[in-house]
């Protein structure tokens, strides 16, 4: 009986049924045959709703989405390009460190590729580079700032594993750096391969085009600057940060305005955060649940039978990751399967913070891979490409961050180096 309910609720999940109702009904599944009571559903949730990291969360949604309404990207874009568009692969460096900037305030994906991929796939074809390039390059782009402050998955991830999101943020910049100089590095030499025009390096355009986004670009260093420098809260840090955007858009560059825009910036957000957090929510109830019914200790205990060394534990944490990326969303994948893994990876010596950024590798990954990876779709979308036409083009990208993610993995120092 019970585990005609589990497939029924697995069923009702992969037919869209809303995440939060499958969890939710898990919950009480869970707390039925444990014999615990449902109550602790409510402890829990109202524990997390009281966390103060928490309230960074809508304040960092609404700073991303007054950017992606306004006119960041296309400053951002012009900046770089007249900085970096005399590099052999220039363009290319251009769409990247965009994509990677816009993704660390939006922290969707889908976002970047919506607010980007329409302004840069006409650059890039005009600047000679092969379609299956521009397009493998702007789908597998989009979630390259998932690892730098102030990433909303990384605040996810902290909050679920209980970890410093500081050191979080410290470190995914390693990790986050190293992609984006592979990913420059192959691009310069296809730039090479495709014979592209190199555009000369003109002082007084990047002083010109860095005065029209200095506001945009000033953005990210006072972040950082304020968090680990230890003058502000990572909550006082997104209360900042949102209202110096509002600011921005509003005062600075009128591209927006609070009576035209406003309600529809504030609904937008709301969205957001009311489907992100509702989830959240339920989610960790649930993991409370499977807790207290010991189901992590009997799943280590299952794991222990087969595995005998960190190295296997790392190969098949990897591969099971590849596959969660490929059919759930990032935000989904965090609240369900972190609770779980915690412990084996405890057991076997991982620091949490390392596991948290093998963990936020994988899924970055799996946005660009089928079934269900994101960017597929939505790219699919924005440039009316099949999802198959486009999964090829990002083969040779994917097979670059298949690379650093052995990197990332085997190589801890990447991630711990604020340690020593």
């Amino acid at each position: 009986m019970m585990t005609a309910v589990i497939f029924i609720l697995l069923a009702f999940a992969l037919i869209g049924a809303p995440l939060f109702t499958v969890l939710a009904a898990g919950a009480m599944l869970a707390s039925y045959s444990s014999e615990i009571s449902p109550d602790i559903l409510v402890i829990e949730m109202n524990r997390l709703a009281a966390s103060p990291n928490m309230v960074a969360l809508p304040l960092f949604i609404l700073a991303g989405v007054v950017m992606a309404n306004g006119g960041t990207a296309q400053r951002l874009v012009t900046f770089y390009r007249a900085s970096f568009g005399f590099l052999p692969g220039g363009i290319a460096i251009v769409a990247i460190v965009s994509c990677a900037f816009f993704t660390m305030f939006s922290g969707a994906s889908g976002v970047t590729i919506l607010a980007l991929g329409g302004l840069l796939y006409p650059v890039l074809k005009n600047e000679g580079y092969e379609r299956n390039f521009s397009l493998g390059l702007l789908t597998t782009s989009g979630s390259l700032g998932l690892l730098f402050p102030p990433s909303l998955a990384i605040l996810i991830y902290g909050i679920v594993a209980n970890v410093s999101i500081e050191n979080m943020f410290l470190a995914g910049l390693l990790p986050g750096l190293l992609l984006i100089a592979l990913l420059s590095l192959y691009s310069m030499r296809k730039a090479q391969q495709c014979n592209v025009t190199h555009h000369p390096f003109v002082l007084r355009d990047v002083i010109r085009r860095s005065r029209d986004c200095a506001w945009d670009l000033f953005l990210p260093v006072g972040i950082v600057v304020g968090i680990f420098g230890g003058f502000v809260s990572l909550t006082e840090a997104a209360a900042v940060t949102a209202a110096y955007v509002l600011f921005v858009e509003m005062v600075v560059y009128r591209e927006l305005s609070l009576k035209t825009h406003g309600l529809r910036l504030l609904t937008e957000s709301s969205l957001l955060f009311g489907s992100l957090i509702i989830i959240l929510l339920v989610a960790l109830g649930l993991t409370n649940l499977l807790i207290d019914a010991q189901i992590p200790m009997r799943l280590l205990a299952f794991v222990e039978q087969f595995i005998d060394s960190k190295i296997q534990f790392l190969i098949l944490l990897n591969l099971f990751l590849l596959l969660v990326g490929a059919i759930m969303d990032i935000f989904s994948a965090i609240l369900v399967v972190v609770p779980l893994i915690l412990p084996l990876a405890d057991r076997y010596n991982i620091h949490p913070i390392h596991l948290g950024i093998i963990f936020l590798a994988n899924l970055e990954i799996g946005y660009s891979t089928p079934p269900v990876g994101i960017n597929l779709f939505i790219a699919s979308q924005r440039f009316n490409k099949p999802v198959l036409a486009l999964f090829r083009s990002t083969l040779p990208f994917l097979l670059i961050m298949l690379v650093w993610l052995l990197a990332v993995t085997y190589i801890p120092v990447l991630s711990l180096w604020w340690q020593y």
